[in-house]
């Protein structure tokens, strides 16, 4: 039995690896696709306590010790006065996997509880609290660049939530440079699945720190958004996947926006990508049948 325990390795451990290779891999394949990250550059990971950032810091380390650059990696996190917040958690943490690190001291919990109105929603405010302060420690560090743990998710949920609610084809870019225009942030997780980060984070027992400020309130917009994609995915298999292609398969000629494409002065005989052809036929989307299997339908 000692024999099988030993050549036997634990399916968990197998699960992980079999994670980090794929999570790296999306990872990887986002900061070469962008160049988010280049010789000598000092990157500012943004770290909140949730899963999304504890595993961006952690591939972002793994990937630092075999890439052909140098570059260099400090954790911050913000901490925000919430009551009840652990302190001791990250910073045992970050002591642990001996990375740098700075820990942010801002109330800006009191700030938020005085202007909001009750019931009401906090993230805006919150959010635009958090970045005037990360983008201040950014340039107080020398950081190059900065980066952000939203994955694919949250780039499809951020797309569609534009669409309803600001009338903007718009979501998270991968890299773009900071609204006070003095930064450049980088999302390395952009190729990267939800569902295989949580899956990662909790096989990794990453000590995960929850937001009660804004992650509490149900009647978010984004909530809402979150729960038709979900629901979509599991109805309609392939479908989220073929969303995110066409975040990077756009064509400016079929849509409507005459600023983006010179549409005034197209003339006859022009045969712009395809002509009027506005479905894609050769396109075979994927439907799950009765038996809750997945097929191709041919057009």
């Amino acid at each position: 039995m000692s024999t099988q325990t030993t050549l036997e390795k634990p399916s968990s451990e197998k699960a992980l690896k079999k994670l980090d290779k794929k999570l790296s891999r999306g990872v990887g394949k986002a900061i070469s696709d962008f160049n988010m990250i280049e010789d000598g550059d000092k990157i500012m990971v943004c770290l909140s306590g949730g899963k999304d950032s504890y595993a961006m810091l952690d591939i972002l380390m793994s990937l630092k010790k075999r890439a052909p650059i140098h570059f260099d990696i400090v954790a911050v996190n913000l901490d925000q006065k919430q009551p009840g917040f652990p302190e001791d958690v990250l910073p045992n943490y970050l002591e642990k996997i001996g990375v740098d690190y700075k820990i942010v001291e801002e109330d800006t919990y009191s700030i938020v509880m005085d202007k909001i109105e009750p019931r009401k929603t906090t993230c805006s405010l919150c959010s635009r609290m958090r970045r005037g302060i990360l983008y201040r420690t950014a340039t107080e560090l020398g950081a190059t660049k900065i980066a952000l743990g939203h994955h694919r998710d949250d780039m499809l949920e951020t797309m569609m939530l534009n669409m309803f609610y600001s009338g903007k084809l718009k979501s998270m870019p991968p890299k773009l440079g900071s609204d006070d225009g003095k930064h450049i942030i980088i999302r390395p997780l952009a190729y990267c699945v939800e569902s295989d980060i949580s899956e990662f984070a909790t096989l990794k027992e990453f000590p995960i720190i929850p937001c009660n400020l804004c992650g509490s309130q149900e009647n978010l917009q984004r909530q809402a958004v979150k729960a038709m994609l979900n629901d979509w995915s599991e109805r309609f298999p392939g479908r989220i996947e073929s969303m995110f292609t066409a975040m990077q398969n756009v064509v400016p000629s079929h849509l409507a926006d005459h600023s983006l494409f010179d549409f005034k002065n197209i003339q006859t005989g022009d045969l712009v990508d395809g002509g009027d052809t506005a479905f894609d036929q050769e396109v075979k989307p994927i439907v799950q049948t009765p038996d809750n299997t997945v097929q191709i339908v041919e057009l």
